[in-house]
């Protein structure tokens, strides 16, 4: 191990350390331990495993401090493995020089505005842990190759661009758990142009990684989503996106959760994903899912959703189960969001043991706008062979379930009741244009002001 301090760094904030730090890293010391004190650097610390061999970067206890003066990432770790994550595919200088470097225990912040925290270029098993990453533009990007990655018990905090950048990345088996990913303007965790299996998001705050706390008006028109997975270049697979609180403010064209594939009928290149156990809120939509095949969204409680709650566009084999999906009561009636869901060019697919409820005012929040008006609390145009069942539409207004030219659809066990007094809902289900081979069966219907169910094409078994 060595001190900073003994490769002439002072750590006052003031000098420059760079060529002190990058020295004891080229020394191939192992660890270099940085004492409390502001370690100031102009350019990127370069750790280059296949040359400087089993090399990690260790705070003193959290009392250590990086301050980056330059452009560019201030800590770079660079591996050369090329193969899979599967012991054929090592090679043997990967085990002795290359594997596991860690960065744990500091503080890095930004004095330039085009800072990075930390780039992952090529490296096996790199270890996060314990980093406060802030001030910066991107606090943590991986690129290039890599696998088995885990970024754990971080604070990546008030950046102005992404928390956690997975950009043209070949990435196997990354685990991002435990940590407080908020305030990034372009997005919490995000995955662009890249090849990704096994990704495990779970246990963590991510909150508020949109134009708000940087004092740029959402007008500016730049989408953004807590976690972003952009498949349209590339595919991303297996992976779970667990136990997180999933929050933000409101920000146009935003999401908490946001999935983007490739429009093909048979490949999407975006799916096998678990969406569970999550609280999701307060955004523009909450879960925006376009062209993603085989996502799983259960157990979920899912809130204040500006313009909907659920937004499926082109996506085929989705499970959406057990979650509930509402509004923040604290707010009060005054402050209420109204809620919804909307399935458009979707097939194959399960609605069942949902509660969704709407406002009690029945207001919408966009009047200016009628493209943005919904006809029902849960919407579907042009879907088929869609089941919804056992599931609870409450308080909606106009209509509890508006489908558009949907064939081939079971609507079981659904209660839709409206009760507020007086009700604001004048159909239960609402059906218009073609509706081919389907079912409604044993459903409750109350509180309508017309009749419960209206079609301008019957369903087959209509009752």
């Amino acid at each position: 191990m060595a001190q900073a301090a003994d490769y002439g760094a002072a750590g006052d904030g003031v000098t420059d350390d760079t060529e002190a730090l990058q020295h004891a890293i080229d020394e191939s010391v192992g660890e270099v331990c940085l004492p409390r004190g502001d370690y100031r650097i102009t350019r990127a610390l370069i750790v280059s495993l296949p040359t400087v061999g089993r090399t990690s970067i260790r705070g003193e206890s959290g009392t250590a401090r990086i301050l980056m003066d330059g452009a560019g990432p201030a800590i770079v770790f660079r591996g050369s493995h090329t193969g899979t994550a599967a012991p054929k595919d090592f090679r043997d200088t990967i085990w002795t020089h290359e594997r596991m470097p860690m960065l744990s225990d500091l503080e890095i912040t930004g004095l330039h505005p085009e800072a990075d925290g930390v780039r992952l270029e090529g490296v096996m098993q790199p270890v996060v842990t314990g980093v406060l990453l802030r001030r910066l533009r991107h606090g943590i990007q991986i690129t290039g190759r890599a696998r088995n990655v885990l970024i754990s018990h971080c604070h990546i905090y008030h950046n102005t661009g992404i928390g956690i950048w997975l950009d043209t990345v070949n990435l196997h088996q990354t685990i991002i758990s435990s940590s407080h990913i908020s305030y990034c303007r372009l997005g919490g965790i995000r995955i662009e142009k890249s090849e990704i299996r096994n990704l495990q998001i779970t246990g963590n705050d991510i909150e508020y990684n949109n134009n708000g706390g940087h004092g740029v008006p959402d007008a500016d028109g730049v989408p953004t989503a807590e976690i972003w997975l952009d498949a349209s270049e590339g595919s991303i697979r297996e992976g779970t996106i667990c136990s997180n609180t999933i929050q933000a403010t409101y920000s146009p064209n935003g999401a908490n959760i946001r999935m983007i594939g490739q429009p093909a009928a048979v490949n999407a290149k975006v799916g096998m994903i678990a969406v569970s156990g999550n609280l999701i809120g307060s955004q523009w939509v909450n879960v925006h899912l376009t062209s993603v095949q085989g996502v799983s969204l259960t157990g979920n409680c899912i809130y204040s959703g500006h313009h909907r709650n659920l937004l499926l566009e082109d996506c085929a084999q989705i499970t959406i189960g057990d979650n509930s999906l509402g509004h923040n009561a604290d707010y009060g009636v005054e402050r209420e969001l109204c809620t919804g869901v909307t399935l458009r060019r979707c097939r194959d697919s399960i609605f069942s043991g949902n509660i969704l409820q709407d406002c009690q005012t029945g207001r919408h929040q966009f009047p200016e706008a009628p493209e943005l008006q919904r006809r029902g609390l849960l919407e579907l145009e042009d879907c088929r062979n869609v089941t919804i069942s056992h599931s609870q539409i409450l308080d909606s207004a106009p209509t509890g379930i508006w489908l558009n030219n949907c064939q081939d659809m079971i609507l079981m066990g659904l209660s839709v009741e409206d009760r507020r007094e007086p009700p604001l809902q004048r159909h239960a289900i609402e059906w218009q244009g073609v509706a081919g081979r389907s079912l409604i069966t044993a459903c409750r219907f109350s509180g309508c002001t017309e009749v419960p169910v209206v079609a301008a094409v019957q369903p087959t078994g209509c009752i």
